[in-house]
C-alpha cells in the first residue's frame, strides 16, 4: 500500500514540476504573434492551394503580417475582394487581382483519336504515365483519368469523350490541377484572353495528323495571318504570346484560319470574376 502511495505522490510532484515548467516556457519563450496575422487571415479564402508562392494561407498571411516584402494580390482565388480586404487592414492602397483560369491544351477526343492500348490500371494519369507512358496514341495528350477532378476544390474540372475540361466559371485559378496533372498540358491564363492553343504535341505535321486529327500540324498558317507577330510556331507547335495578342487587327484570325481547328475562340472568364 505504501508503495503505490509513494508512487502516486512521486507522479503527482513530476506532473506538477512539468507544469509549472510549461507555464514559465509559454511566458518566456512565446513567439509574439502579429495582431494582424488572423485579420489578414480572415480575408483569404483558405484554399491553400499555393499560388501565392506560399505554403498555403497562413504562410501567405505571416508574410504579410510581418512586413515582408510581397504584394496584397497575390491570392488569385479570392481575387479583388480579397486584395482590397488585406489592404485595409494593412493600411495601404489595394492592387489589382489578374484573375486567371485553367486551360488544358489537348482536344483529343474520342472522335479524333485513339488509344495505343487498354489500359486496366489504377485510374490514375501519374499512375499510366509511369506505368507505360499513357494510353493514347499522342503521348502529349491527355491521359483522361481524374488526377486533376480528384484534386479541384470547385468542381470545375470534368471528363469528356476521354480528355479532360475545365468550366471556367467554376474556376478559381487556384492551380491545383496544373501542379497534378503529369502531362504538363494545363496552364493558368489570365481570364481576359480569349484565344486558347488546344493541342501540346511537338511531333513533326505528318506524325501528329496520324495521331490525332485535331492537333496541331505546324504549317504557320497562323504565324503567317497574325499582323501582330503575336503566334509562333515553336517545336512544330503553335504558341500565343498574349502580351501581343491584343494588339492584333484583325483579332481570332489565328483560330478561323487554323487548317485543323486547334486553335479555339472562347469566353474564359472565371468564376471569380463572374461572382464579382
Amino acid at each position: 500500500m505504501n508503495a503505490i502511495v509513494s508512487a502516486v505522490t512521486v507522479l503527482g510532484c513530476v506532473s506538477a514540476v512539468c507544469a509549472l515548467l510549461l507555464i514559465i516556457a509559454s511566458k518566456y519563450m512565446a513567439v509574439p504573434v502579429d495582431e494582424n496575422f488572423p485579420k489578414i487571415r480572415a480575408c483569404l479564402p483558405g484554399a491553400n492551394c499555393g499560388a501565392c508562392g506560399y505554403a498555403g494561407c497562413d504562410g501567405y498571411a505571416t508574410a504579410l503580417a510581418s512586413g515582408e516584402e510581397t504584394k496584397t494580390n497575390k491570392c488569385i482565388p479570392g481575387a479583388d475582394a480579397a486584395a482590397a480586404a488585406i489592404a485595409a487592414v494593412l493600411g495601404v492602397e489595394a492592387e489589382d487581382v489578374i484573375e486567371q483560369v485553367a486551360v488544358v491544351h489537348c482536344l483529343g477526343t474520342c472522335e479524333v483519336t485513339k488509344n495505343k492500348a487498354d489500359y486496366e490500371g489504377i485510374q490514375s494519369c501519374a499512375a499510366a504515365k509511369l506505368a507505360f507512358g499513357g494510353p493514347g496514341s499522342c503521348v502529349y495528350g491527355c491521359f483522361g483519368l481524374g488526377d486533376c477532378l480528384n484534386v479541384c476544390p470547385n468542381g470545375a474540372v470534368s471528363i469528356r469523350d476521354g480528355v479532360s475540361h475545365i468550366d471556367v466559371r467554376k474556376c478559381v485559378g487556384c492551380g491545383m490541377c496544373v501542379k497534378t496533372c503529369p502531362q504538363g498540358i494545363i496552364t493558368l491564363m489570365a481570364d481576359v484572353e480569349r484565344v486558347v492553343v488546344t493541342c501540346s504535341n511537338k511531333e513533326k505535321g505528318a506524325q501528329t495528323r496520324k495521331e490525332c486529327t485535331h492537333g496541331c500540324i505546324g504549317c504557320r498558317k497562323c504565324e503567317r495571318v497574325c499582323s501582330s507577330g503575336a503566334i509562333k510556331v515553336v517545336d512544330n507547335l503553335a504558341v500565343i504570346d498574349y502580351d501581343k495578342c491584343p494588339e492584333c487587327e484583325d483579332f481570332g484570325i489565328c483560330a478561323r484560319e487554323c487548317t485543323t481547328g486547334c486553335i479555339v475562340l472562347g469566353d474564359y472568364t472565371g468564376a471569380t470574376k463572374v461572382s464579382a
